[in-house]
């Protein structure tokens, strides 16, 4: 038997690669939470979750007064009694989005210790359906932008073979987001996708209405529309509308992705590791969506789900958002538009110790 013998957790704060701002909120910082598993044969495992400004040191409390005695001693091998054990000692907190970051960290470190224990790829043990994904881009069209810069983002995402680029709206005129959409696919024409993304700041009257200024100009999706709390007004929203509705990234269990997908609420599931409590969760959420013919495209977090979202039989995009480059040496290996899995043990994120010091708070 292989036991966990040590838990170390580590609170890096990461400064965004360029300013992100959203209909909501501006991206302030990433937070991550680092979580270093050892065990009595020699081995070990690293997983990782993230906030984007507030939370860190909840989830590394949580982690280390109450998960990382739990499992200390435990058998490293058996991943999903692990997660479910996790579930046991916090029952009071669950489900909660700081209890999913928490699980996040550790699950995501057990399948990294698996993949160095048997040699495979996290690409290879989720499943490995497909050798590459397409990549679409989210740099270039934050709401703080002029249109013209947009416009830009877009046709140098389309120089470089990516298959998309994704807008955000949420501006006080309908107007000025049609606006903002005609020009980008006016400059990079109609082979190129054009996602739109309104992080949960519409009714869903509002919404219904700016879906139809957005029909015409042939998105591809519609994502985060109204609140993750509002699965009835999704309802009427997909109901409404050809655009495809995508939601996920503010859901934080597999029980509420299913309300979604039970209720024709969704076209396009996101599910993001962090936010839904780990790489076991994450591909239940997968598999159900495949169950309802849904395609998969994860939110953030391109270093790891490029290899879960190539790994499920409905992944269809790895969406394009630097963050971990300060703190690693491996990259995200794209080439004519796809990005390529990593084919190595593990969860394929090579990270740099010394500059993870440079940046670690807690």
């Amino acid at each position: 038997m292989t036991r966990i013998e040590r838990i170390d957790v580590r609170l890096v704060d990461l400064a965004p690669a360029a300013v992100r701002v959203d209909a909501m909120q501006s991206f302030v910082k990433q937070e991550t939470v680092l979580v270093d598993l050892q065990t009595s044969d020699g081995l070990s495992g690293t997983g990782y979750s993230y906030t984007i400004g507030t939370g860190g040191r909840a989830v590394v409390s949580l982690i280390t007064e109450h998960l990382a005695p739990a499992l200390l001693g435990q058998d490293a091998r058996p991943v999903e009694a692990l997660w479910r054990h996790m579930i046991d000692q916090t029952r009071a907190t669950t489900t909660g989005v700081i209890t999913s970051l928490a699980f996040a960290a550790v699950d995501t470190a057990l399948w990294d210790l698996r993949g160095r224990r048997t040699g495979e790829s996290l690409w290879q043990m989720a499943g490995g359906a497909h050798p590459r994904l397409p990549v679409y881009d989210t740099e270039g069209g934050w709401l703080h932008l002029p249109v013209e810069d947009v416009v830009d983002g877009a046709k140098r995402s389309a120089a470089a073979g990516m298959g998309g680029a994704k807008i955000k709206v949420g501006k006080p005129s309908p107007a000025e987001d049609a606006e903002r959409l005609a020009a980008v696919r006016e400059a990079v024409g109609p082979g190129f996708e054009v996602m739109v993304d309104a992080n949960q700041a519409f009714t869903a009257a509002e919404a219904i209405r700016r879906a139809r200024t957005y029909e015409p100009l042939d998105i591809a999706w519609f994502e985060e529309p109204l609140p993750a709390d509002d699965l009835r007004g999704h309802q009427r929203l997909a109901a409404s509308t050809c655009v495809p509705v995508a939601v996920g990234e503010s859901l934080y269990s597999v029980q509420r992705f299913g309300d979604y997908l039970a209720a024709g609420a969704v076209g396009i599931i996101q599910p993001d590791v962090a936010r839904v409590g780990g790489i076991t969760p994450w591909l239940k959420v997968a598999h159900a969506a495949e169950a309802f013919n849904i395609a998969v495209s994860p939110h953030f977090l391109m270093e790891l789900h490029v290899s879960l979202a190539a790994a499920v039989p409905n992944g269809i995009y790895v969406e394009h958002i630097p963050q971990l480059r300060a703190v690693t040496r491996s990259s995200l290996v794209i080439e004519d538009g796809c990005a390529t899995p990593p084919d190595v043990p593990g969860i394929g994120i090579d990270w740099d110790p010394d500059t993870l010091d440079d940046h670690r708070v807690a």
